[in-house]
């Protein structure tokens, strides 16, 4: 064995280091870093050689960005909101060879695992390289909480605790002057941010994707209030919802990222319903987005704690040799999945979770 490889040897119980590297892609989100210290302060402490991938995929494109993690990087990163790797929304699958260029940067560090932390986009490009045998293992994370199987994503907690704190400094203003206020929050294609916040927060109406209402039966709800003596109403609406009287997500405008995603906040849906609603009631209303907010800051306590959980996890497949894989969280526990099966398909709010929302409408 080579000298300078011996204390490596040692501390890893017998086992020769890896050479690992970790990225995260797709939006930031509050409990990356975590994931990050729990990854790499398990690769180091057994010996292994850690790299950071620059900005997700774009990192592994062209001659690749990637930086040597040592210990000194990864501590008090913890707290710290964001992702120190920084992130993208590059997709090698609309490039031209940008998956041989992903393989070929694979091979040119050497490298025996890449961790990508991400949510559906980045992990569908995971699916893809371990279809090519690519020694890859998934994280999740995604404020959004829309991916299958697994009932935690690195973010959605905080994502969370921000609506609620929103909803309660709103609750002030519109009980003082007796307005309508609509919070537009994030949530594409679900509205798992919408209906746990504005449960939290104790929201007046939820309106998410998943289960569509039309302007009339939101006025009519307003109207109930007013007659039974609430002066004031707050709702909370996810930024993807389709409604009537609302441009569609296909008519906004604006460019497409690399996964096809356009900016929906170009789509004004909180300030759109507001001024329909103060239209159509004559009630006083304003809105309130909160946008890139719910992704900044320090994660909270659960998404510190979990994140580390999967953290440590996707470690542990990568010892165990479980390519393809990923951790997930079922029951309360740590469990793994294949990755395509993850990003397979949405995980959407259920009707009896938005159904409870409506009891204390």
């Amino acid at each position: 064995m080579i000298p300078g490889l011996v204390n490596s040897f040692l501390n890893s119980g017998g086992r020769m280091g890896q050479r690992i590297a970790i990225l995260t892609g797709g939006g930031d989100a509050p409990g990356l870093n975590a994931a990050i210290r729990a990854i790499g302060r398990r690769a180091l402490a057994a010996g292994d050689t850690l790299f950071g991938i620059r900005n997700g995929w774009a990192g592994m494109i062209g001659d690749g960005d990637v930086m040597t993690l040592e210990r000194s990087r990864l501590s008090g990163i913890l707290q710290l909101g964001g992702t120190m790797l920084g992130s993208s929304r590059v997709n090698p699958m609309k490039l031209e060879h940008g998956i041989e260029e992903v393989l070929r940067n694979i091979d040119r560090l050497k490298l025996d695992a890449l961790v990508a932390i991400g949510g559906d986009d980045t992990l569908s490009v995971a699916a893809r390289l371990a279809e090519h045998r690519a020694r890859v293992v998934g994280v999740p994370k995604t404020m959004d909480n829309d991916l299958s199987i697994t009932e935690y994503c690195i973010g959605f907690d905080s994502a969370v605790s921000v609506v609620t704190e929103a909803l309660d400094r709103l609750h002030t203003t519109a009980t003082s002057h007796h307005r309508v206020m609509v919070c537009e929050v994030m949530g594409r294609d679900t509205g798992w941010v919408a209906v746990m916040g504005g449960l939290a927060g104790g929201a007046d109406m939820i309106i998410i994707p998943e289960f569509s209402v039309t302007v009339d039966e939101v006025v009519a709800h307003l109207e109930v209030r007013r007659k039974a003596g609430s002066d004031f109403s707050i709702l909370v609406v996810a930024e993807g919802v389709e409604m009537d009287g609302l441009q569609s997500k296909n008519e906004a405008e604006g460019a497409r990222d690399a996964f096809g995603h356009v900016q929906l906040s170009r789509r004004g849906v909180g300030e759109n319903l507001a001024r329909i609603i103060e239209e159509r009631t004559g009630h006083e209303t304003r809105a309130t987005v909160l946008g890139h907010v719910q992704r900044g800051g320090s994660p909270t306590a659960y998404d510190r704690i979990w994140a580390t959980r999967v953290g440590a996890k996707a470690y542990d497949l990568v010892v165990e040799g479980l390519f393809g894989e990923m951790p997930v969280v079922t029951n309360g526990t740590v469990d793994v999945a294949s990755i395509a099966d993850v990003v397979a398909e949405q995980r959407r709010v259920p009707r009896e979770l938005y159904e409870l929302a409506q009891v204390f409408y």
